[in-house]
């Protein structure tokens, strides 16, 4: 009741140490909200010379989802004071003696999801929807799924409304929905919180319920760029940087901000004062807030020097790495930018980093819609040694077909051209090359033949994705078949272009065959590869054994995958083109059918591994793959993994205990599978997809990576251990600068 407004004018000789501000605040002003003003008057351009604190732990935003893009609300207003936590938050937060999962990475199967988008929808029938906690409702579902690692869109704070864009179709107001401009990095987003909670426990408590599942977490962080813009993107346009320090802070030249980002400006990383902030930061959600990993957005960005020049060995990639509290942390690099720096195979990875590889998404697409490309569909399989075999493992590599930006699965199969008319840019925005394939009709259609085939190629790219050595990562809604209605840049649509649908969700077949195929990689060690597969743990075949036929232009190839130690040797071919296609299996061994695409629910995946036995010569249908398991006396895949499976697609959890129910598995039909005594095709029933690769592929030649000076490794295989505390984050009103 007795708060007043305080300026405490700062002493160089007292407050200042070299380059950082500093005051001490006492008594403890628990709530109270606090600015920095630089110099005595406000600037001309921005009008305004009070500055946000880059370190400051809450501001003063709208808190509840309710409040998230409100039309009441306006983006040249949103002009945010720091808070001082309430001291108790500032303790250390009851983690109630759950521990960190740990999770090797080469194990983890990642779900790139968003936090409002998950729950917001009426659908999803939890208490708190489109905030943390209700992801913590929502477990069960990931559960079952099989995710054991979340990798969350943007979630430090950021002002949705800074776009005054209409939707020109709905004429609804559009939003900064995705999160990629951040406003303060240390905070939470408040409109993730409840409306009478706190944005910074709610979190925790997110995390906390998430590690108690063993289900890891990763954020998606954006320190390429920050909310200011450029110099052509007002208002609002000005927070903190340009005011403290915009020549330390960002890559400038001439008066003029770099645009490495392609959002008007480049935070200058390598600076040495912004390296120690960004580690800073990445130390205080670890140590302080318990996540587990982070996706670097644009991180080539990271990799410029002081005047925009790519360095060998980033300083602040350096510090992040060598930082021994940090050495169980997953860091993962999107290794391109805006400015035309591509380093898939090539970031400056100390042996640590894992990468985006783009190069698989752009194979894979390109080989199951039936490009020609099938030794390099063989090699994305493999783990990508070509590009990660120089100090790094095949876990390096993260694979995956689709994420947040770009089509959907479901459109990935049902466009040829992208349609973000929505967007208010009249179409301009968004890759234009997708490497896509619509079965024959644009957009939503009712023909039998193409819905089938389109399920049937989801299903392909599922399988080549789990089968693959190196560390898949799905998208939110791709295991239902989740449409955005072709647009391939929903940055802005904050509704049911984006929202999860959990009707759709709830007992799909497709989620079925996502749920499946996952158990199965979890299941069969061999898959979580921490070596590249090679000679002596693959033979390749044509339509007969050990006869592959690379210089074929038809997208057919099949392979035989040794288990050296289980003796569970698995069979695949993938026929991705418009002819059936007959092949033989190899003989000698007594194979059991585990999928074919080209089957209906439940009998794409047989759960019962041992019903439906495969030899000599069997017939594949246009776009479809089959996956065959050798069976070893005494052991059963259906029995193990699927004995008591978990159905409940619509079960809530508390923050402290989940419930789940029970069933069991559903009874596989049998299929009788054709067999003919020749190798050939008949001519195509389907539409054939254009041909070629439409993405250009840098040459491999060009990206060499850096010399390693030492070896590493992050990954922990030990057991879990207590997550560590940093004693460097405890509030004493010393904010810096």
């Amino acid at each position: 009741e007795d708060r007043r407004r305080v300026e405490i004018s700062l002493d160089p000789s007292v407050n200042r140490t070299g380059l950082t501000w500093h005051v001490h605040v006492s008594p403890y002003l628990e709530e109270y909200e606090y600015l920095w003003r630089i110099g005595g008057t406000p600037t001309g351009v921005y009008g305004t010379n009070l500055c946000l604190d880059p370190y400051a732990r809450m501001l003063n935003t709208p808190r509840g989802p309710e409040t998230f893009n409100d039309p009441a609300r306006s983006g040249a207003d949103f002009r945010p004071r720091a808070v001082i936590p309430p001291a108790k938050m500032m303790q250390d937060f009851d983690w109630s003696g759950v521990v960190a999962p740990r999770i090797p990475l080469k194990d983890l199967i990642i779900y790139e999801m968003h936090v409002r988008g998950f729950t917001r929808s009426p659908e999803s029938d939890v208490r708190n929807p489109g905030t943390f906690l209700g992801v913590v409702e929502r477990i069960p579902y990931l559960r079952e799924l099989g995710i054991n690692c979340v990798e969350l869109l943007p979630v430090f704070e950021f002002n949705e409304c800074e776009w005054g864009l209409k939707n020109p179709i709905t004429g609804q107001r559009l939003s900064q929905y995705w999160g990629y401009s951040t406003v303060n990095f240390f905070s939470p987003m408040n409109r993730f919180a409840t409306e009478h909670g706190n944005a910074i426990d709610e979190f925790r408590i997110m995390v906390r319920e998430l590690h108690r599942y063993r289900i890891e977490v990763f954020l998606d962080v954006v320190f390429n760029h920050t909310a200011e813009m450029g110099d052509d993107f007002l208002p609002p346009g000005f927070y903190h940087m340009k005011g403290l320090a915009k020549d330390t802070y960002y890559i400038r030249e001439n008066d003029r901000y770099h645009n490495y980002s392609g959002c008007g400006n480049t935070v200058s990383a390598n600076n040495p004062i912004v390296s120690e902030w960004i580690h800073d930061c990445v130390r205080y959600w670890v140590h302080e807030m318990g996540v587990d990993g982070f996706r670097f957005d644009l991180a080539s960005c990271l990799t410029r020097d002081t005047k925009g020049r790519p360095m060998a060995e980033p300083p602040v990639l350096q510090r992040i790495t060598k930082d021994p509290t940090l050495r169980q942390v997953k860091f993962i690099a999107e290794p391109w930018d805006c400015g035309g720096l591509y380093q898939v195979g090539s970031f400056p990875h100390f042996g640590a980093w894992a990468e985006w590889n783009g190069r698989f998404r752009d194979v894979i697409r390109s080989f199951i819609r039936g490009s020609p490309c099938k030794q390099d569909f063989a090699t994305r399989l493999c783990g990508s040694e070509d590009l990660y075999g120089f100090g790094r493992r095949p876990f390096h590599s993260i694979n995956f077909v689709t994420a947040h930006d770009g089509f959907s699965l479901r459109d990935l199969v049902s466009f040829n051209s992208k349609h973000n008319d929505e967007n208010g840019e009249n179409n301009k925005d968004g890759e234009n090359h997708n490497n896509s394939w619509n079965c024959g009709n644009e957009g939503d259609c009712k023909n039998r033949d193409v819905t089938n085939l389109r399920l049937r190629q989801s299903k392909n790219f599922l399988v080549a994705l789990m089968l693959s050595a190196g560390v898949p990562m799905l998208s939110m809604g791709d295991e239902y078949g989740h449409t955005k209605n072709g647009n391939n840049n929903a940055w802005c649509q904050d509704g049911e272009l984006n929202w999860f649908k959990w009707k759709l969700a709830r007992g799909s077949s497709l989620v079925r065959f996502f749920k499946c195929m996952i158990h199965l990689r979890k299941k069969m060690a061999f898959l979580k590869r921490d070596q590249f597969i090679r000679d002596k743990d693959i033979e390749w075949h044509g339509s007969q054994p050990n006869q592959p036929n690379w210089g074929e232009q038809y997208n057919f190839l099949a392979f035989t995958l040794r288990d050296h130690l289980g003796g569970q040797d698995i069979y695949v071919a993938f026929n991705c083109g418009g002819s059936e296609y007959s092949v033989t299996v190899p003989s000698g061994k007594d194979w059991f059918r585990i999928v074919d695409t080209s089957q209906p629910s439940p009998k794409d995946f047989i759960e019962d591994d041992r019903s439906i036995l495969v030899r000599g010569t069997v017939k594949l249908m246009p776009y479809s793959c089959i996956l065959l398991k050798m069976h070893r006396e005494g052991h059963s895949f259906a029995s193990d993994a699927f004995s008591r499976k978990l159905t409940s697609l619509h079960s809530v959890g508390s923050n402290l205990g989940l419930a789940f129910m029970a069933s069991t598995s559903p009874g596989g039909g049998v299929m009788p599978i054709s067999r003919t005594s020749s190798g050939e095709h008949s001519p195509p029933p389907y539409p054939m997809p254009p041909s070629g690769l439409l993405s250009p592929i840098p040459p491999t030649e060009a990206r060499q990576p850096p010399v390693l000076k030492e070896s590493s490794s992050f990954v922990n295989l030990a057991a879990p251990q207590p997550m560590p505390r940093s004693p460097m984050f405890r509030w004493d009103v010393t904010p810096k600068s």
